[in-house]
């Protein structure tokens, strides 16, 4: 019993590491997927803007910035949905809403993480500081949207594509229109992968009161994701050619075309595959990001859209 006790004891996690892990759940630490579809478009933005040649500068600013805004992002939102994240099994445990952490305690974080996310403004030009600011007042408002109505996912479209608009503005001092499509592709693609996390969480988001496009989509969810996502893969279609995109791009937007279609194998299933289905969205900006670079390198942009120069 001794030497069973005595290993428990050397086990058992001290307080100051308990404290850290749940400050890191808080801020998703554990769980990168939210980081990485945030990347993903603003990489998009990044190599589309500089010709295929974004400054390293640029993309360590990009990268750092982005995973800090994830993050202030992830513990607002958890500040403003701990009541109902009691009411959510796949969310009860989240440090807030498990008391491990208090309130007070997380809106500290939440200032801390956007004091280090504006410690990097300064090395971008006023565009994209302005920009910024818009970026930090969705981050912000995106938790209150399921308050009132069924449509957070547009919302949420918005925020996770503000990185596109930064970037042009950071590496071109303009925001062309090529960024504008781009950006409406994204948040497609957002809707799109959202509303298939929704799924994963509908009767308990019905039974709490939280509104979402799955709920107001009904038993047309599926028919909706794959109709979101097939405009996203036309606007990337129009991008390619607009920008004489070079051959690996278009094997890319074929393999993102085919991994769509497998996600509908998936959203016929039950919510664990609905999930699946959200986090299977990481292959498809990780591929689509390959097709960009290894679409510009042969050659570069020869053309652009309408207004982008």
């Amino acid at each position: 019993m001794l030497g069973g006790t005595g290993t428990t004891l050397m086990q058992a996690p001290s307080p100051l590491r308990q404290r850290l892990r749940a400050y890191a759940g808080l801020m998703r630490v554990d769980r990168p997927i939210g980081t990485l579809l945030l990347l993903w478009p603003t990489y998009w933005g990044l190599w589309l803007a500089a010709k295929g040649t974004p400054s390293l500068r640029l993309f360590l600013i990009f990268t750092v910035g982005t995973w800090l805004t994830r993050s202030a992002g992830c513990v607002i939102n958890d500040y403003f949905d701990r009541d109902f994240d009691r009411q959510v099994a796949r969310t009860c445990q989240r440090p807030l809403a498990a008391g491990l952490i208090t309130p007070q305690e997380a809106l500290r974080l939440f200032v801390v993480l956007c004091l280090l996310a504006a410690a990097l403004l300064p090395l971008l030009n006023w565009l994209t500081i302005g920009l910024s600011a818009g970026a930090v007042l969705i981050t912000i408002t995106y938790p209150l949207f399921k308050r009132f109505t069924h449509l957070p996912q547009a919302y949420l479209g918005i925020a996770f594509s503000f990185g596109i608009p930064m970037a042009f503005a950071a590496t071109l001092n303009q925001v062309p229109t090529l960024a504008w499509w781009l950006m409406l592709a994204n948040a497609c693609w957002v809707v799109a992968y959202d509303t298939a996390y929704a799924m994963a969480d509908r009767p308990d988001d019905i039974q709490a009161g939280i509104k979402s496009t799955a709920i107001l989509f009904g038993r047309f969810d599926r028919h909706t994701i794959a109709g979101l996502q097939a405009v996203m893969l036309i606007l990337f279609i129009g991008i390619g050619v607009a920008q004489a995109m070079h051959w690996p791009y278009w094997i890319a937007l074929a393999g993102a075309a085919v991994l769509a279609a497998y996600e509908q194998t998936l959203l016929g299933g039950d919510r664990d595959q609905a999930f699946r289905a959200f986090l299977h969205n990481n292959w498809i900006g990780l591929l689509l990001f390959w097709g960009i670079v290894a679409g510009l390198a042969p050659g570069g942009v020869s053309t652009v859209l309408p207004g982008a120069a």
